[in-house]
């Protein structure tokens, strides 16, 4: 039974890992969709969504039945509970992603504009968070782990800095009123990967060493 349930807790987490590799190249696709208001690139993404549901059903279903069979304890207990949790945080980044490119194919619609606030340096702080989280866990890496909910704090700050810039745009020139919109539409989809970054960090720290660190005040 022992060596069974090792077996599919290996298993279990190659899976985890082959989603998180798709969930980032979506997220990173996603990213450069919008920045070059690349339609085609965007539809690809949104097409391969299909394979990250597929995967997520498929993770789900396995940890309730290593639940169900083996019925671990201690530390593979952990690990499939934060398996469980991190496959939906997955999902829904993915979901996210996909978000993001359907505003670049609206994007492509209007004349281009300058973003009314720092893109580039929200999704690159929101991309290094995701990829530090996914390290955590591929290394089982606890500083890593406490290290993305520092991280989150700067992209929370451009992002609550960008309402007044979009809607002070807004002001200046009207006409461009859609397009600033989807602008903000994506900044805000950006955050939210970031606090699912910021989730998965959070499980990697309880699959570790079993502490709850959600909500908690950073040090």
């Amino acid at each position: 039974m022992a060596r069974h349930l090792e077996t599919e807790l290996d298993s279990l987490k190659r899976k985890l890992l082959a989603l998180s590799a798709i969930v980032e190249e979506n997220v990173g696709r996603s990213v450069r969709a919008l920045g070059r208001r690349d339609e085609q690139l965007a539809k690809e993404l949104i097409e391969s969504d299909r394979e990250i549901d597929l995967i997520e059903v498929e993770l789900e279903e396995d940890c309730l039945k290593i639940l169900a069979l083996h019925q671990p304890v201690a530390l593979d207990l952990r690990v499939v509970i934060a398996a469980l949790k991190i496959n939906n945080d997955l999902e829904r980044i993915g979901d996210l992603a996909v978000n993001i490119a359907r505003r670049a194919i609206d994007l492509a619609k209007f004349k281009p504009i300058e973003a009314p606030f720092d893109y580039e340096t929200m999704a690159k702080r929101t991309r290094a968070m995701l990829r530090k989280a996914l390290d955590s866990l591929i290394d089982m890496d606890l500083e890593a782990a406490y290290e993305v909910s520092r991280m989150d704090d700067e992209v929370d700050e451009i992002n609550k800095s960008m309402y007044g810039k979009v809607f002070e745009k807004i002001r200046e020139n009207s006409d461009d009123v859609e397009t600033l919109i989807l602008y903000l539409s994506a900044s805000r989809h950006l955050e939210r990967i970031a606090d699912y970054a910021t989730n998965i960090a959070e499980d990697v720290i309880y699959m570790i060493d079993g502490a709850i660190v959600r909500h908690q005040p950073q040090a």
